[in-house]
């Protein structure tokens, strides 16, 4: 059976995982951004073979959509939201802009939205997670305009992280299914660390690595 390759960014949310069934899950530390994730992710596709690759962590949830520190979240879609380009007329997507995420021969979305593991919808059910599309970005958002800007363009997201779109990136490319699984450790917005739920968050998601691991063993 095929390992789980699972790309987290910081060296503590490893570590907060480290009482998972290693036989099944192969962790690694990317660091911070989708481009380190991406980097990770292909290196460790290449080196270990997975079956599935998860990109994993806390991240931030948006306000109105039933989440709340300290909550578990799973992709739908993961998506590349800050790439793209300002105009006098909105925010215009690569593909508006003639650009795209992909090489030159590879079909897909070039947009970087990327459909996530095909099981992510049951194992969400099994969790009593919530399922919706996540965005990445490379500037975390720190104010409530930023945040509102955001739902007006992705008005289903549920969270934003730093990771996952870098990490399905790289599974795309080898032909591989993805999954971003967060645990929410704050709202989207204006930066409170006092308020941020980290432990409880890492927690979620070692509880639903465990399901995946059971899951993908079965």
């Amino acid at each position: 059976m095929s390992k789980i390759l699972v790309v987290v960014a910081t060296a503590p949310e490893a570590e907060a995982l480290g009482g998972l069934a290693r036989e099944t899950l192969d962790i690694v530390v990317s660091g911070v951004g989708p481009v380190a994730a991406a980097l990770a992710a292909a290196q460790g596709i290449r080196e270990r073979q997975p079956g599935l690759v998860v990109s994993a962590g806390i991240a931030g949830a948006f306000a109105g959509l039933g989440l709340a520190p300290g909550d578990l979240a799973l992709s739908s879609h993961i998506i590349h939201a800050d790439l793209g380009a300002e105009s006098p007329q909105g925010w215009l997507s690569l593909p508006e802009c003639g650009l795209s995420v992909l090489p030159p021969g590879v079909t897909g979305e070039g947009g970087g939205h990327f459909a996530a593991w095909a099981g992510a919808p049951d194992l969400a059910a099994q969790l009593g997670a919530a399922y919706g599309p996540m965005l990445t970005v490379s500037r975390v958002t720190g104010t409530a305009q930023s945040a509102a800007f955001w739902q007006t363009l992705y008005p289903e997201a549920l969270t934003e992280g730093m990771e996952g779109a870098g990490v399905a990136q790289a599974a795309f490319l080898a032909g591989l299914p993805a999954l971003e699984l967060r645990g929410v450790s704050n709202w989207v917005g204006p930066r409170d660390r006092a308020a941020w739920r980290i432990g409880p968050a890492l927690a979620q998601v070692q509880r639903g690595l465990g399901a995946l691991t059971k899951t993908w063993a079965s």
